[in-house]
């Protein structure tokens, strides 16, 4: 069973720094590649970048990629997502979600290609 789990949210003010954590079991990181999604209550969940399975090749969208980065320890079975430079439109729940694309060294950010999902975990931005 696909499971993953994401943690270190919080409050920050704008202009600040995050690194979310999205712990994975069931799977190695190996087998899946993972992207990271974010929502806005009442809004499209919306991906922000992903990270390959094989060569840790990361993709990004435009509106995050001069902020956000992505990163990955195999050895934890951890994908991070560094968020830079927050701004209140960042406030959201960010979820993170694993997929197989059939190219390992690609990933997507399509929220109908992943095969699981984490809770999410609330990142608010606010002074």
């Amino acid at each position: 069973q696909l499971q993953l789990v994401e943690s270190g949210g919080g409050l920050v003010q704008p202009g600040g720094s995050l690194r979310l954590s999205c712990v994975v079991s069931g799977f190695t990181l190996n087998d899946y590649s993972i992207a990271w999604f974010r929502q806005i209550p009442g809004k499209e969940r919306e991906g922000v970048g992903c990270i390959s399975r094989s060569d840790g090749s990361t993709y990004y969208a435009d509106s995050v990629k001069d902020r956000f980065s992505i990163s990955r320890d195999k050895s934890k079975n951890t994908v991070y997502l560094q968020v830079n430079s927050l701004k209140p439109e960042d406030t959201a729940v960010y979820y993170c979600a694993a997929d197989r694309p059939v190219l390992a060294y690609v990933c997507y950010f399509r929220p109908d290609r992943m095969d699981a999902w984490g809770n999410g975990t609330l990142v608010t931005v606010s002074s």
